[in-house]
């Protein structure tokens, strides 16, 4: 999709979910928009490193409550964010009671039957172990839609060739082959389209639905070859590659406001490891 002007958040609500689309137009109080994307990566990652030694439930509950509360004032009230905000502590729910079906009742605190079927028993010590490593995957998760929610990734391209000096011919070819995806996508549902119009319904069943799928295959490869020698041109036609370096139209600068942000985040990670 190749958008002309600024994309209102509420346009960006409607629209179809695409990672690399433009920044969205946000009010100055969200302020995740203006973080530079390095520093959205940096500052939740040491957290998330440090989560994975964790064998507790408050600290990872503590971190799930730092990365909502981010979340609820940095990024848009969104229903996409309210979708990720609920399925989330379901996620851990599920991942809670399925790891403790799955630890072995010998090696926890057996003091507590929770559930007993026959000569099963579900022991409290299990479901503690699986609340942990629940609440600890939530809150990975968690920290992790910090940068998800904020970034865009022609932004994240861009703040990688500008500060970490990723060679612009890598990062961009890169963000090229990514946009891809949604092309890809677009150009499946006309296929699909044109099948359903020309009668190539194929029937029911399984076997019916292979059938179409590998029918689908040729065209979208086609479409596939034709959309890179395009790409290939238009980036030839304006010598990508042909220098070391080139001019930026987008600039994502690293400002004081993004060491601040990465060092207040470090901050309470720190705390957070210490306290609980």
């Amino acid at each position: 999709m190749t958008v002309t002007g600024p994309v209102t958040a509420a346009q960006a609500t409607r629209g179809r979910f695409d990672p690399y689309a433009e920044r969205v137009q946000a009010s100055p109080l969200r302020f995740l928009y203006r973080i530079n994307p390095l520093a959205t990566l940096l500052a939740p990652a040491p957290a998330m490193l440090g989560l994975v030694f964790v064998r507790d439930a408050a600290t990872p509950a503590a971190f799930v409550a730092l990365a909502y509360a981010v979340l609820l004032v940095g990024v848009r009230f969104t229903p996409r964010l309210v979708g990720f905000l609920l399925a989330i502590p379901a996620f851990a729910a599920v991942l809670a009671l399925s790891f403790a079906l799955w630890t072995d009742p010998d090696r926890v605190d057996q003091s507590v039957a929770v559930w007993r079927i026959g000569d099963w028993t579900l022991y409290g010590g299990a479901l503690e172990v699986g609340a942990a490593t629940g609440i600890r995957i939530a809150a990975i998760v968690s920290l992790a839609l910090i940068a998800g929610m904020s970034v865009t990734g022609p932004d994240l391209v861009r703040a990688m060739v500008q500060q970490l000096r990723v060679p612009y011919r890598i990062g961009y070819t890169a963000l090229a082959a990514f946009r891809f995806v949604p092309r890809f996508g677009y150009e499946l549902e006309v296929i699909r389209q044109a099948h359903r119009v020309r009668g190539s319904h194929g029937g029911r069943g399984p076997f019916a639905a292979a059938r179409r799928w590998i029918g689908y295959i040729v065209p979208l490869l086609a479409g596939a070859i034709r959309h890179a020698e395009r790409v290939a041109l238009a980036m030839d036609s304006r010598a990508f590659g042909a220098y070391p370096d080139r001019t930026e139209r987008h600039l994502v600068p690293w400002r004081a406001r993004d060491t601040v942000f990465t060092l207040a985040f470090w901050a309470v990670s720190a705390a957070l490891f210490a306290l609980l």
